[in-house]
């Protein structure tokens, strides 16, 4: 019998933007996630960050800090502060009034770190929660947070080709818990938290990709972050990990449990810095 052989995978140095969960609290619910009757063990999501944070290190990456801010507990999930690609900064504008400070925080880090092409958005985007950036498309959520007039001002500002998907379960409010990007232009996805339409948009451009499923993404294993080799995911999505093994890659579990309270996991409390080092500016 004929087998195909499992690609080798090469990881690449990343750069990453991560915020303590110093503050970090569930109060209100902005997402199904969200149930401020339960405690919530502040020590053990600094735990448990810190151990994301030590992982990246410990496979060469870089991480940068952005200081955490009075009063928003969800700054720890970074990845909605901004989308970063060639070193130009797409800021967020959020949907829910109790992240919108959020926003500011990270423009203000950005320009302080001699960015010198940073855009306040006109339409709400939360960042890296809905853009997903592959080598041909950026890949743009949309249905419960993000604005679709917000597309055309992504596609606009970096002047690469956006495709737009529609969220159709509110558990899968983002994008980044629905969909990761693997490596170039390999996507791992829950078929079901899509559109009839974008689900046929997804297997037409992706005729390769890794399939998930509710059971996956209820574990948040979308929500992953992966270096062209290695995949940081909950440690809970044991099923997609061996999905993603057969693939070629190397998943790593890592515990989340107490931010994924407040309905973020991996991918959430890591922003992407995408770079041309001649276009950043290094602050003095």
């Amino acid at each position: 019998m004929r087998t195909h052989a499992v690609p080798e995978r090469t990881a690449t140095p990343r750069r990453y933007l991560m915020c303590p969960p110093t503050y970090f609290e569930v109060t209100y619910s902005i997402n199904p996630w969200m149930d401020p009757t339960k405690p919530v063990d502040r020590e053990l999501a600094l735990a448990q960050w810190e151990d994301l944070r030590d992982r990246y290190l410990s496979l060469g990456h870089t991480v940068e800090v952005l200081d955490p801010v009075p009063g928003l507990p969800d700054m720890v999930f970074a990845a909605n502060g901004a989308t970063v690609v060639d070193g130009r900064v797409l800021g967020a504008r959020f949907a829910n009034p109790q992240r919108r400070d959020e926003a500011t925080a990270h423009l203000e880090w950005f320009r302080a770190q001699g960015y010198r092409d940073v855009h306040e958005p006109e339409h709400v985007n939360e960042g890296e929660g809905d853009f997903a950036v592959t080598s041909s498309w950026l890949l743009a959520g949309k249905g419960f947070r993000s604005s679709p007039f917000a597309h055309a001002e992504l596609q606009e500002f970096f002047g690469r080709p956006v495709i737009s998907l529609e969220l159709v379960d509110p558990r899968y409010y983002h994008l980044d818990t629905a969909l990761a990007v693997l490596d170039g232009d390999e996507v791992v996805y829950n078929p079901s938290a899509f559109s009839a339409g974008s689900r046929a948009v997804l297997r037409r451009l992706f005729p390769n990709a890794v399939l998930a499923t509710d059971e996956d993404a209820t574990a948040f294993g979308l929500n992953a972050v992966c270096d062209g080799r290695h995949v940081l995911l909950p440690q809970g999505a044991q099923a997609l990990a061996a999905r993603l093994r057969a693939h070629g890659y190397e998943p790593i579990g890592v515990d989340t449990s107490e931010l994924i309270k407040a309905g973020g996991s991996v991918k959430c409390c890591t922003q992407e810095l995408r770079e041309r080092g001649e276009e950043i500016a290094v602050a003095a």
